[in-house]
């Protein structure tokens, strides 16, 4: 008996994912795993089941061995996505890690060289570093071809900071984006400081500047979208949208955000090594794209512009 072809994806244009990182212990420090495997052994015990932080937090370093993006390359693949954007987060200013942040940064333009064509990277560098860190990111622009600033405010200062402004200057130079996390994260940080509305001086102050709220889908959206709708040069993500906790789901959460009239403004992006843990990218890919995902209620057109054309007119690539 033959079984029914199963329907085409509604779009099948080029993917460009907006947000990924290294799955890589040797970029994320074993404080910010500690407490996501906090919360983690949380709600594994409020079910019944019982598992140590130190249990968990073997998985993790286990699972976080890429350190050259080869597996992350791989999912691309078997995803379907053609090219990502690369993040790199600086928590060395207020976390031990394995690495110096300038070692970071030469494994990253590393990784661009041995995966060529397949990534952008967005360096990233806490401003409390000074003159140093200013410096640091200036070679990265200038000698590996960094494409933009990753901020992550929860390790403890406001994205309109005026210790980040000759950041933004250099950004502005040469017209690159800025990035930054919005909303909870690992609870050995501090979540004060990733509100979308503490943004709001710097966009104004920079207006030729683009900035990326990160995981504007998930956290924070009303904000999120009031920001993108009234500031011509604030933009977001909906990387780790599968972490919504709308009450129609994540596809209900997107097509909801897709309705709000911003979809010019809006970032196909993962998050990986996320989907690792909900069936991989492939399957997440799959679902997303499919006749009842959230697309399905986008203009061909729109549907370009989130998967791939928007994230790529803000890098200045054809």
């Amino acid at each position: 008996m033959s079984t029914a072809a199963a329907a085409p994806p509604v779009y099948d244009g080029p993917v460009i994912d907006a947000h990924c990182h290294l799955a890589s212990t040797r970029f994320i420090p074993t404080a910010f795993f500690e407490g996501l495997c906090g919360n983690v052994a949380a709600r594994l015990a409020a079910t019944g089941v019982r598992r140590s932080v130190a249990e968990l937090l073997e998985m993790y370093r286990r699972q976080n061995q890429d350190h050259e993006g080869d597996q992350l390359v791989a999912e691309m693949d078997s995803a379907g996505i053609a090219q990502a954007v690369l993040l790199l987060p600086d928590f060395t200013y207020v976390m031990t890690s394995e690495l110096d942040i300038a070692e970071m940064h030469r494994q990253h333009a590393a990784v661009l060289q041995r995966h060529r064509g397949r990534f952008f990277v967005f360096a990233g560098v806490d401003p409390r570093w000074g003159s140093d860190g200013l410096a640091l990111f200036e070679t990265g622009i200038r000698q590996h071809g960094f494409k933009g600033l990753k901020l992550y405010p929860p390790c403890g200062y406001s994205p309109s900071d005026r210790l980040l402004y000759p950041y933004y200057e250099l950004c502005r130079q040469h017209r690159l984006p800025v990035l930054l996390h919005i909303g909870p994260t690992s609870p050995a940080l501090d979540f004060g400081w990733s509100h979308p509305d503490l943004l709001d001086e710097a966009a104004r102050d920079f207006p030729d500047v683009n900035f990326i709220l990160a995981h504007g889908a998930v956290h924070h959206v009303d904000a999120c979208s009031s920001l993108c709708a009234y500031r011509p040069n604030v933009h977001l993500d909906i990387s780790a949208f599968i972490a919504s906790t709308h009450p129609q789901g994540w596809q209900g959460a997107l097509a909801e955000l897709f309705r709000k009239g911003i979809n010019h403004k809006i970032l196909f992006g993962t998050d990986w090594p996320v989907f690792r843990y909900s069936g991989g990218h492939r399957k997440v890919m799959e679902l997303f794209l499919g006749p009842a995902g959230p697309l399905a209620g986008v203009s061909a057109p729109q549907r370009s512009w989130l998967m791939s054309a928007n994230i790529r007119r803000l890098l200045g690539v054809d």
